[in-house]
């Protein structure tokens, strides 16, 4: 029971000290960088008017 309790302790807490935390580090693209920042955008924008031409 004990070794149980030990061993759910450390593996959330090697799951949690895994990732950065904080604001934009969630983020699958960079905010710093405008250009880094805008690709998403521009990938969804060529995506939709492809469809329409």
């Amino acid at each position: 029971m004990l070794a149980q309790s030990i061993q759910r302790f450390t593996t959330s807490v090697v799951r949690r000290s895994h990732y950065d935390e904080g604001p934009r580090k969630n983020l699958p693209f960079s905010v710093r960088n405008k250009w880094r920042f805008a690709t998403p955008f521009f990938t969804v924008r060529h995506q939709l008017l492809k469809k329409m031409f």
